[in-house]
């Protein structure tokens, strides 16, 4: 019943998603959601600048860490990536959806605790429109405990194809807002 009234939620406008989902087909076409290709090498990171890519992710704009295994915590698999290195960034990646179909998008939210400022800031993008912002306190995080926590929010497709993407607001800091765990889901109204 959750379910259903939030799918009816999210046909009518875009909006926060507020029902826990159940399993439904994944996004054509959408991967790494937990940057983990390519793989980098234990305890390191490595800065991306517009125009380069972390697998089917884009770096559209500024600079982003991708940040390999033990470096820091992750939530899932081993990699993650910090939205600001050096200067805010924004990754996007395009996939395949139903024009009219609702989506659910669900990722992990945490923030650099090495670099100030304490609170990051960001918003998520569907196809340029931003429909979500956030922001992660970092106060008594580490690198061994983040403190993710988990973001969720939802979209009606317009097209064949919809492009997801995540901006850093903090800014022009070696830390920001963190990434992990991206997960766009179909909508299962039926449920």
């Amino acid at each position: 019943m959750l379910l259903a009234r939030a799918c009816i939620t999210a046909i009518t406008a875009i909006s926060l998603f507020t029902a826990t989902a159940a399993a439904a087909p994944t996004a054509g076409g959408f991967d790494n959601g937990s940057f983990e290709s390519p793989v980098l090498s234990a305890r390191t990171f490595k800065v991306l600048y517009a125009g380069e890519s972390i697998g089917p992710w884009q770096i559209t704009s500024g600079a982003a860490d991708l940040i390999g295994t033990g470096f820091w915590q992750a939530t899932d698999g081993g990699q993650s990536v910090d939205l600001n290195a050096g200067e805010p960034a924004t990754v996007a990646q395009t996939f395949t959806t139903v024009p009219g179909e609702a989506y659910t998008v669900t990722y992990s939210l945490a923030g650099n605790p090495a670099a100030t400022p304490r609170i990051k800031t960001g918003k998520v993008l569907v196809d340029g429109q931003s429909v979500q912002e956030f922001s992660f306190d970092t106060t008594g995080k580490s690198f061994g405990a983040m403190g993710y926590v988990s973001q969720r929010l939802a979209f009606i497709a317009r097209a064949d194809t919809t492009t997801l993407a995540f901006a850093s607001t903090t800014p022009s800091t070696p830390g920001g807002p963190v990434i992990d765990n991206v997960r766009v889901q179909r909508c299962n109204c039926g449920s």
